[in-house]
This record gives structure tokens, C-alpha cells and sequence, in this order.
């Protein structure tokens, strides 16, 4: 069974699942959460439920009044409502929820967070030097270990297809379902790195291991025999992750859910590309090395 041959189906599938994500980001970018932007965030629960029936947003601005300019008013749960807005200190929401309780009875605050602006710009940029660095110290690593700078360069061009799966998949959904990326997205992706990286050294380690017993062999003859070696192994080994984390998505608290559907969206995509586009452009970039060679 030849899997490599049909290689431009794979990328025919990569790039279904990439133009919408890459689309969505060029046109509304990100949902970035109060860890990037600064500011303050309060999640309350509102416990008197008959007075929670007369909730609405133009009613709750109303009575915040002049108190608290809050930008974004959204439920996230039972008679749970997020606010988010400028940066306030304990006092200050002291005062809010006092003035909340007044119309809609005893409500308990499940999360204040504070950051400043300062330090969300910084964070900001520390994710994309973590990133740059990632991405160039697994490059060189493979090129060392392999000996062969297409093996470093055809892992990370995998690793960045996920990481724009992934991306994407937040752009829509911060667009669609008002869903913000925070540290624990930053998180998810850089795990989505590492997973996806693992997955392929395992593949290119059996091309290396063939390629040696098998000198005469044709590359791409060589490269479906590593990937039908280790599939089964590398399909076993992500569903026993896939199958956690759908548990965790589905039982897990409201503060990981969407952490852990972005760990579930790299888990998948890191599974795929491994097989289907790591080894599918180390064979672009071997085709391509002869004919400039002849």
C-alpha cells in the first residue's frame, strides 16, 4: 500500500482546514483575554435566582452607572456574567458588587483578575520570541541529528501547519463565540509544538533507520515503509491523549474548557501532520533537490 502517493491530497486537506483560519485572521485577527490587553476581569454569580430574571445587559449597565465602564458584559454560565473593562482595584469592586447586590440580591465573586497594560505588551511579546526560539532550536536540532537540513526544515514547516490550525481555529472562534486567548492558549500552543515535533522525529527516525538497511531503495519507497511502520503506533499512542482530553472538554470546569479544546485541536493536527505532511514535504524537498541537481 503506497500512502505517499497521494501526497497533494494531503495538502489539498491542510489547506481546507488552513485558508478558513487564515482568512478569519487576516480579517478579525484574535479575541486577546485581560492577559494581553490589561485591564480588569470579574466573574459573578448571581445566587437570588427571581432577581436574575429581570437581568439584561442594558439593565446591569444601568446599574453600574457612572461606577464601572465595563466593555464587554457576557454569561458564562447559570447566572454567571463576566465583566470586563479598565483596570480597578479591590475597593473599587467592593463598591461594584455592593451596588450590584442592591438590584439583583447576594452575588459572589468566582474571579477578579487585574494586569496591567505594561505588562500585557510584555507578555505579548514573550510569546512571540518563545515561539521564534522554539522553532529555531528544533530546526537545528533535527539538522544535527539527521545530518540533513531538509529534516529540520520539513518539521518545522509541519509544526507551523498545526500552529495555523490552531491559530485560526481561536480567530474563528473568538469571532463566532466571543472565545479569548489567554496564557493557557499560549500554553496549549506550545505544547501543540512539542506534540507535534515528537510525532515526526519518530517517522524520520525510521526513514534513517531504512534508509541505512536500504541504501538502494528508492527515498520515497523507503519513506512509505517508515510510515506504515510506525501509523499504528503513532494512531494508538494520540488516541489515548484524544479520548483524555474529549473527557476533560466534556466533564472538565468552564476555566480549562477552552484550554483544553485548543490541547484537542493540536493533539489531532500534530497526529496528521506527522504522517501526512511532514513526510509528504521531506518528499517535495527531495524531488526538488534533484532537479536542481540535474
Amino acid at each position: 500500500m503506497n500512502l505517499t502517493k497521494f501526497r497533494k491530497f494531503y495538502f489539498l486537506i491542510s489547506l481546507s482546514f488552513l485558508l478558513p483560519g487564515l482568512v478569519s485572521l487576516f480579517l478579525f485577527g484574535l479575541k486577546p483575554a485581560i492577559d494581553f490587553t490589561g485591564g480588569s476581569l470579574m466573574e459573578l454569580h448571581f445566587q437570588d435566582q427571581e432577581k436574575f430574571a429581570t437581568y439584561s445587559e442594558s439593565a446591569l449597565r444601568a446599574s453600574l452607572g457612572d461606577l464601572y465602564e465595563a466593555e464587554v458584559i457576557q454569561s458564562v454560565g447559570e447566572q454567571r456574567i463576566s465583566l470586563k473593562g479598565k483596570e480597578i482595584d479591590n475597593q473599587s469592586k467592593d463598591q461594584l458588587v455592593a451596588k450590584l447586590s442592591q438590584s439583583y440580591g447576594q452575588i459572589e465573586v468566582l474571579r477578579f483578575e487585574t494586569v496591567g497594560p505594561v505588562l500585557g505588551a510584555e507578555l505579548l511579546r514573550k510569546t512571540l520570541i518563545a515561539i521564534l526560539i522554539v522553532a529555531s532550536v528544533i530546526t537545528f536540532h533535527i539538522w544535527r541529528a539527521f545530518d540533513e537540513l531538509k529534516y529540520g526544515l520539513c518539521a518545522v514547516l509541519a509544526m507551523l501547519h498545526d500552529s495555523l490550525i490552531l491559530i485560526g481555529a481561536f480567530s474563528l472562534l473568538g469571532h463566532f463565540m466571543q472565545v479569548e486567548v489567554d496564557v493557557l492558549f499560549v500554553t496549549a500552543l506550545l505544547t501543540t509544538l512539542s506534540f507535534s515535533v515528537h510525532d515526526t522525529i519518530v517517522v524520520y527516525d525510521r526513514i534513517r533507520e531504512l534508509k541505512r538497511k536500504n541504501p538502494r531503495y528508492p527515498f520515497e519507497q523507503i519513506a512509505n515503509a517508515a510510515v506504515l511502520e510506525t501509523l499504528g503506533r503513532s494512531i494508538n499512542n494520540s488516541l489515548t491523549i484524544i479520548i483524555m482530553l474529549l473527557t476533560l472538554a466534556i466533564l472538565g470546569g468552564s476555566t480549562i474548557h477552552w484550554f483544553v479544546i485548543a490541547l484537542l485541536i493540536g493533539a489531532i493536527t500534530g497526529t496528521y501532520s506527522s504522517t501526512f505532511t511532514a513526510v509528504p514535504l521531506l518528499l517535495v524537498f527531495d524531488q526538488w533537490k534533484k532537479k536542481r541537481a540535474n
